[in-house]
Parts: C-alpha cells; sequence; structure tokens
C-alpha cells in the first residue's frame, strides 16, 4: 500500500508540487476558517441573549456581533453606516473561502495535464519497429499516468465539500446578524 502512494506520487512528476501548493493551501484555509466561524467568535450567546431580551450588552468582546455593537453605539443615528459596517465583517468572515473554489477547479486541471503529459511520454516510447509498445512498461506508464488524476480529484473533493459547509456556514451568521441588527437599531431608535 505504502509503495503505491509513492508510485501515485511518483507518477505526477512535475506537476506533483503545484498539486501539493493546492493540497496545503486546502488545509490551511479549511482549518483556520472553521476555527474562525466558530459560534463563539461570531455570535457568542451571552451577547445573543441580551440583544435578544433587551438586556445591557455584555460579554463576547471580539465577536463580530461585539464589533457590530460596538459601532451601532458609536454611530446612534446612522441605521445605513451599522448596516454597511455588518456587511463588512461579512465579507471578513468570507476571507479564504473563494480560494476553495479555485482549488476545487484548479487541482483536476492540473492533475489532467500531468496524466496527459504522462501518456504523451507512454506513447512516445512506442518503438517504430514493429509498432508495439513492451507491455508490461505501457501498462504501468498507463497507469501512472492516471495518478495525476486521481491527486487532484483527491484534492477538489474535499475543497467542494468544505467550501460549502463553510459558505453555508457564513450566510447561516450573516442571516442570524441581519436579525440582531434589526434588534440593535431598534433599541437605538427607542433611546
Amino acid at each position: 500500500m505504502f509503495l503505491a502512494a509513492i508510485d501515485i506520487f511518483k507518477g505526477a512528476d512535475i506537476l506533483i508540487y503545484p498539486l501539493a501548493l493546492c493540497s496545503i493551501a486546502l488545509v490551511f484555509i479549511l482549518v483556520e476558517r472553521s476555527y474562525a466561524l466558530r459560534t463563539s467568535a461570531i455570535l457568542p450567546d451571552d451577547l445573543v441573549h441580551a440583544i435578544v431580551a433587551g438586556k445591557p450588552v455584555s460579554g463576547g468582546e471580539f465577536s463580530v456581533l461585539a464589533r457590530v455593537v460596538t459601532f451601532a453605539e458609536e454611530h446612534p443615528n446612522d441605521p445605513d453606516a451599522v448596516k454597511a459596517f455588518a456587511r463588512l465583517e461579512i465579507v471578513r468572515m468570507e476571507r479564504g473561502i473563494p480560494y476553495l473554489d479555485v482549488i476545487y477547479a484548479g487541482a483536476p486541471l492540473i492533475g489532467l495535464t500531468g496524466t496527459v503529459w504522462s501518456l504523451i511520454r507512454v506513447f512516445s516510447s512506442v518503438t517504430g519497429d514493429n509498432g508495439l509498445p513492451d507491455p508490461a512498461k505501457f501498462t504501468s506508464g498507463v497507469s501512472l499516468a492516471l495518478s495525476a488524476t486521481v491527486l487532484g480529484l483527491m484534492i477538489a473533493v474535499p475543497a467542494l465539500v468544505g467550501g460549502g459547509i463553510l459558505q453555508r456556514r457564513v450566510e447561516k451568521f450573516a442571516a442570524q446578524l441581519d436579525v440582531l441588527i434589526e434588534r440593535i437599531l431598534a433599541r437605538s431608535a427607542a433611546k
């Protein structure tokens, strides 16, 4: 099994480097955004409950919601500015997620390029004497040529799934934040 994995990496040839770069970027973005988009960093429960109940706001000091509340308190007569600031916070939450789409689209294409590159080498090894390749080398070469595509797809699938999950999480937080902003603005207008 281990030797088969090494053969797959060898089969990708020089394109293993961009595929490795895609893989590293994928893991970094997924881990960093998963950590950054946890509920306590965006909409901490104590702060949400205080806003919904109309109580004095406290807690969740470094969260997205706390930054919006602070901005709203500093600009009490400007609801449009508060909404614009909240949109900027949502854009900040989406940071890095579009790169997952690039990885999702690019990794299989890099893998396919590696496959075509390797197949060209395999077919160019056909001798002119009888026009037939050595069957063992030919079969091995074709199987190694497909390894780059496999690697590209193994990178693309987690990028697609992870990007979808993270985007849905941002959309959910954005909808919740929108409702909470209306409560914050209504409270500011009542003062």
